[in-house]
């Protein structure tokens, strides 16, 4: 009975050492390892990290520089575009506007916007709130985006509203999860019909003030202080270099946020804290009942049961991405616009938040660093994520290379041996629609034909004989990494009538929906 008593003691005492070990989490030095590690190793220009504990920001630190041409430091105030990760800032703020009692999460969409359709009538008519926010509605994964991305279009958010009829389900409503930003886009504009005023104000007055969140702006353009703010980088034709930064207001409800990991840190202590807010956690953003809300699943999203994690269910909530990890619930986002990706990390029952934010659009550098730190508080042992991330990294690039190089290398071939037999471009050339996304022209120019979208410059490039009525788009902007190929469907006598297209490699942006484009000769 002793040695058992004794096992016993010692069992509870070496628990008890090991939850302290865990409790502290990875130490500063080993954060600055960790982060100009993956700096080096996925080629990253800046990053900026922070840890919040219960309720304290315990590290916040930049590394790195801004932009490649300045040189100038990342520090813990320096502003990144947060994409995605605003999301959750829009379904914060409906809840604010539940809170009031001025809608509920299942209001329909057109009691609010009448003109609102989506393909399927029965589900014009059921469409609620909730579905604007849960990626459930049954349009495939990015369907539309092409509407906000890449940046420069002249569409409207009344042109998003009218076009979403156009976009054909792919799966049943409510069926699936397919991530979607153009509904988010009509939920800021849900925003500004009850509140009336705009969603950029509404959040602007009513969460990041509130907050303190005094260096935060809904877009880039109502940035007050622009002297401490990430240049967007991507690789271009083999090196990492300053690309252009995404500035249109169209998607500011879906991703327009620009932020620090100072003012996200008081972002974050809100939600670990149920809502509440300030020096005493007494003030209250929004009820516990509607954060309970945002933080319940909705639609299910496929998951693995393997180690580390041992994670069980992944779901969508309402602007939150939900998973159990190691037995407690995670709650995250990430984001990404051109030149720069973001995650925000949540344990509740950690009171634990992680903050990474980074100036190159390559997401297994924010993925290495949070694993590693969560790892650290989760008693998770022996991984070592940048090299794992680095590896699949190159694995995904490899294999994606392998399918775009067959197709430029065969192209090369054909053109050195003088047997690109291309059809006679007068053929192709005209004027082709597509009913959500516009116009395009086909033009000829010194011999050769070019693409061009008429409401989407940023679409714009020489159009390259691949095999018989195939063609590849190679976009003059070389850091979308977006090249297309073009099918001309032809008519009896040889000429185009329309065009289906689909992108080259299976890693492009899935914002690029170009399998969503049916286009018809209408000149």
């Amino acid at each position: 009975m002793k040695n058992i008593y004794r096992l016993v003691v010692l069992l509870y005492t070496l628990a008890a050492i090991t939850l302290s070990v865990h409790s502290q989490g990875i130490t500063p030095v080993e954060i600055d390892k960790l982060v100009e590690r993956t700096l080096k190793t996925f080629d990253v220009p800046g990053i900026a990290v922070a840890i919040i504990k219960d309720g304290q920001v315990t590290f916040a630190k930049g590394y790195g520089v801004r932009s490649l041409q300045t040189s100038k430091p990342v520090t813990e105030h320096t502003l990144f575009g947060i994409a995605s990760n605003t999301k959750a800032f829009t379904a914060t703020a409906l809840g604010i506007l539940i809170n009031e009692g001025k809608l509920s999460w299942d209001d329909k969409v057109i009691d609010y916007i009448p003109e609102f359709r989506v393909y399927n009538p029965y589900v014009s008519q059921d469409f609620t709130i909730r579905d604007l926010l849960t990626h459930r509605s049954g349009m495939g994964l990015g369907a539309g985006d092409l509407m906000i991305w890449p940046d420069g279009s002249d569409f409207t958010r009344s042109d998003i509203i009218h076009n979403l009829r156009y976009l054909k389900q792919v799966s049943p409503f409510r069926a699936k999860y397919d991530y979607d930003n153009n509904l988010y886009i009509v939920a800021g504009e849900i925003v500004a019909h009850v509140s009336g005023i705009s969603w950029e104000e509404f959040v602007q007055q009513r969460i990041l003030l509130p907050l303190e969140m005094k260096e935060s702006a809904t877009s880039f353009r109502r940035l007050r202080d622009t002297s401490d703010i990430i240049a967007p980088h991507g690789e271009v034709n083999g090196k990492v270099q300053v690309i252009d930064r995404t500035k249109g207001e169209l998607m500011n409800a879906a991703g327009g946020i620009y932020s620090s990991i100072y003012d996200l840190s008081k972002w974050v202590i809100m939600h670990l804290n149920k809502g509440f807010y300030g020096p005493d956690k007494k003030m209250q953003l929004i009820s516990s009942k509607v954060h309970q809300d945002l933080w319940t699943p909705q639609t299910l999203m496929g998951v693995g049961t393997s180690p580390p994690y041992n994670s069980h269910f992944a779901a969508y909530g309402l602007g939150f991405r939900l998973a159990d990890v190691k037995g407690y619930l995670e709650v995250s986002h990430t984001g990404g616009l051109a030149g720069m990706v973001t995650q925000i990390t949540m344990y509740p029952e950690l009171s634990l938040g992680i903050i990474v934010l980074t100036n190159q659009q390559v997401g297994a550098a924010f993925s290495a660093i949070t694993n590693q730190i969560k790892d650290s508080y989760l008693g998770v042992s022996g991984m070592d994520w940048v090299k794992i991330l680095a590896d699949r990294a190159k694995k995904s690039n490899d294999d994606a290379a392998k399918i775009t190089n067959q197709v430029w290398d065969e192209i090369a071939k054909q053109q050195a041996s003088g047997k690109a037999s291309a059809p006679d471009p007068q053929l192709f050339t005209g004027t082709f629609r597509d009913p959500w996304f516009g116009d395009i022209y086909i033009e000829q120019k010194d011999g050769r034909l070019w693409f061009r979208a008429k409401r989407s410059p940023g679409l714009t490039g020489e159009l390259i004989f691949y095999k018989a009525q195939t063609f590849i788009a190679k976009w003059n902007d070389r850091s979308m990494d977006a090249d297309a190929f073009v099918l001309f469907q032809t008519g009896y006598d040889g000429k185009a009538t329309g065009i289906k297209m689909k992108p080259v490699s299976p890693l492009t942006d899935f914002s690029y929906d170009f399998q969503d484009l049916d286009f018809e000769r209408v000149k």
